[in-house]
């Protein structure tokens, strides 16, 4: 009982200080806005073995920001690749673009969840360059219980807003309140959530859901959106939208998710992921730059 009591002060009191200091809105968020695409550490050997020519596709094709995974909490080392880490950091640079770091915690062991993150915030390139912004992947049920996993991702979110100081910009990427989170994660603690971070990143997957063509698409994706804003209780939160798979959107759902965003004005918006954009596709996300 007394460690029940002295948890819920922890929780409590995390909850009533704010992050601040600094507000949000003077915080630099230019690393989440316009086009981005996504690299994750399952990606094929031949992504990671060459940033140069990746990055160099990346321009080419219109994106300004690499959201690149750093690890996740089944490995067995805090940062995964780290030479090839710091050959997309400082390449990405001398190209003009941005990087976001992103790593995936279990919400079972905070300290090892908090270390690994503040490994992929703390990193520097042997050019010296840091990571552009990073982002905490909300999505792991390894915490069964939802009261428990949801205080577990605060507390997670009230130690790096405390590492990171009152001017760092962290993201949080979170299933889509819309259809996946109902089953999935139930009830986001969104409004909770804006005292730490400053841009939401859903993974609003309209082909998970079997959604198909442009209106379909562009109804589920404008929806994600609007829950969002409505659940964190502010119509001009920052998002930045990821719209679907890549190697699932056809013509129709690429349309339909170029009409949320233009509908929906995000800062940001992608697919998932790097290697699985389709040529088609990159033309039509272009567009929308």
């Amino acid at each position: 009982m007394r460690a029940r009591l002295v948890l819920a002060a922890v929780l409590s009191a995390a909850l009533v200080v704010p992050a601040a200091g600094v507000s949000a809105s003077s915080r630099d968020l230019s690393a989440y806005a316009g086009l981005g695409t996504w690299l994750d550490i399952f990606a094929g050997k031949s992504a990671w073995s060459r940033p140069g020519r990746e990055v160099a596709d990346i321009r080419r094709d219109g994106a300004r920001t690499l959201y690149i995974e750093t690890g996740n909490y089944k490995q067995t080392v805090d940062l995964m690749r780290q030479r090839a880490l710091g050959r997309f950091v400082d390449d990405a640079h001398a190209a003009g673009l941005r990087v976001v770091a992103w790593y995936l915690p279990s919400f079972a062991n905070l300290a090892r969840d908090e270390r690994r993150a503040l490994a992929a915030i703390r990193f520097r390139s042997p050019g010296g360059r840091r990571f552009d912004g990073f982002a905490l992947d909300i999505e792991a049920t390894v915490v069964r219980g939802l009261p428990l996993r949801n205080r577990r991702l605060i507390q997670l979110s009230a130690r790096l807003r405390s590492d990171v100081g009152p001017g760092y910009a962290l993201g949080a990427i979170t299933p889509s309140p819309v259809g996946m989170s109902s089953y999935y994660w139930p009830n986001i603690p969104y409004r909770t959530l804006t005292r730490y971070y400053d841009v939401f990143l859903p993974m609003a997957y309209s082909t998970l859901k079997g959604i198909r063509g442009s209106t379909a698409t562009l109804a589920y994706l404008a929806a994600t959106v609007r829950a969002i804003r409505t659940s964190a209780g502010n119509p001009r939160i920052p998002i930045h939208l990821i719209g679907g798979l890549g190697h699932q959107m056809g013509s129709g759902e690429t349309t339909g998710f170029m009409r949320a965003i233009k509908a929906s004005r995000p800062l940001g918006y992608s697919l998932y992921a790097l290697p699985a954009t389709r040529r088609a596709a990159w033309s039509a996300l272009r567009s929308g730059r």
